[in-house]
């Protein structure tokens, strides 16, 4: 009788297995078609039709993991008037010889973009301990706890101390974002196996981060007339967020159309000799990957360059223009950039043009926006603008600007859709970390060329 329900069930030594719900189960697993979730390897040997997506479950899930990589990112930028107005402004500190606010929002994009290059370079070569699904799990985790601490800065009253809270700031961001980096890279690795659109789907989610951000500093503002406890509320909505990522990241393997994809991409890993398996050739990939990684990279660093250090410091010239002072940047920089970057992200669900061949074109055709925003009215913090404002025209700045931010939504998620494209599917994930890697690289050189914006007004 034992024997019998041994041949039966061949699970039955197993039985601890099954109760780890990872996305990598299935590598755990021997060959099997008798519990009917292993179907998904049978399907694609019989040549019949995948199972579909219902609902868009998983098309839904990975939006919100698109959401999550960026939060920490959109969150500290467009809280920018909650650093540079009231936790370093004139009138809430002691006063200091450096001053902490001019070059504010490029030593955070310097902080930020610092360890999210760094490990987001790693992740490719190095297996920081564990699977995919415990490097999620663990930076998710950690950068809820990293939050906190900022919530609980928010708290203090840092008027006596602008240089600690500074610095405290600062290597929680960097902190923030070796996780950030890990869990990003991952994420693109991880939906590289699936259909084209499922990374279009993290993308258009790291595009709708921004509006998520921005819409919660409006609302948050309106709603309490402290911009202390606006801030603790703002920065509580990000840990919600991310908790409701790290729910859904384990759903995934309980979806059929998520296991036939990865059942899938890793039949076709085993083909290749065990030999093989252990020298990934991580420079011929790079190599066919190398024309989009380029034109990601391109398109980032033009974005980073002008948004947000250049653009959020664009005063108006009108003083009767339609957005009143103190919206004029949260609504032309802010709003503006995270609504039509996500429309441009959208827009690539239903038309992929140009193709992969001529994308390079319009990424380079980018760059004349960083003149363009240096002509408009842009004056640092604490500095007095020399050069003649060339563009006076409100209305014609904010057509620049959102002329940028489609463009960058758009241009952006053909890269990232193409990238993993370019290689044989045992290779996509590696190529969508590699994608990944250089959307960081293209941001952490943005930032860093917008540290002369200065020079070019003052």
């Amino acid at each position: 009788m034992a024997e019998a329900k041994s041949e039966k069930s061949p699970f039955i030594g197993k039985q601890q297995a099954p109760v780890t719900l990872n996305p990598s189960w299935e590598s755990k697993l021997p060959p099997h078609d008798s519990n009917g979730k292993g179907s998904s390897s049978v399907l694609a040997k019989l040549g019949l039709p995948a199972p579909k997506d219902k609902f868009l479950i998983v098309f839904f899930i990975f939006l919100l993991h698109g959401v999550g990589t960026l939060m920490p990112w959109n969150m500290f930028i467009t809280a920018k008037s909650y650093f540079e107005d009231f936790k370093f402004g004139p009138n809430n500190t002691v006063a200091t010889e450096v001053s902490y606010r001019t070059h504010f929002m490029q030593n955070m994009g310097f902080a930020s973009q610092i360890p999210n290059l760094v490990f987001n370079w790693l992740n490719i070569f190095v297996n920081f301990g564990g699977d995919l699904t415990t490097r999620i799990v663990y930076s998710i985790i950690f950068e809820m706890v990293i939050l906190l601490v900022t919530i609980i800065l928010a708290m203090l009253d840092s008027s006596q101390w602008p240089g600690v809270f500074f610095w405290t700031t600062m290597v929680c961001i960097v902190l923030l974002n070796v996780c950030n980096g890990i869990y990003q890279n991952t994420i693109y690795g991880i939906v590289a196996s699936l259909p084209i659109k499922y990374t279009g789907a993290v993308v258009l989610g790291s595009n709708i981060s921004g509006c998520f951000t921005t819409a919660m500093a409006l609302i948050c503002g309106e709603i309490f007339s402290s911009k202390r406890t606006s801030a603790i509320y703002y920065f509580v909505t990000a840990i919600l967020v991310l908790l409701l990522c790290f729910d859904t990241y384990f759903a995934l393997p309980l979806n059929k159309f998520f296991r036939h994809y990865e059942t899938i991409s890793r039949s076709s890993e085993k083909k290749s000799d065990s030999k093989a398996q252990l020298n990934v050739p991580y420079w011929q990939i790079f190599k066919k990957a190398a024309p989009q990684l380029f034109n990601i990279f391109l398109t980032f660093f033009v974005t980073l360059s002008v948004f947000p250090a250049i653009q959020s410091n664009v005063h108006r010239s009108d003083p009767d223009f339609v957005v009143g002072p103190d919206y004029f940047t949260l609504v032309t920089c802010f709003a503006t950039f995270n609504v039509f970057a996500m429309l441009g992200s959208l827009t690539t669900s239903w038309v992929q043009w140009p193709g992969p061949r001529f994308l390079w074109v319009p990424v380079v055709l980018r760059l004349a926006f960083i003149p363009l925003f240096v002509m408009c009215n842009y004056v640092p913090p604490d500095s007095v603008r020399s050069l003649t404002v060339f563009i006076e025209n409100d209305w014609v700045y904010w057509g620049i600007g959102i002329a940028m931010a489609y463009s960058s939504g758009y241009l952006s998620s053909l890269g990232m859709m193409y990238a993993p494209q370019t290689v044989h599917t045992k290779y996509q994930t590696t190529a969508g970390m590699y994608a990944a890697a250089m959307l960081i690289t293209g941001i952490f050189s943005g930032v860093l060329f917008s540290y002369l914006g200065p020079s070019f007004v003052v």
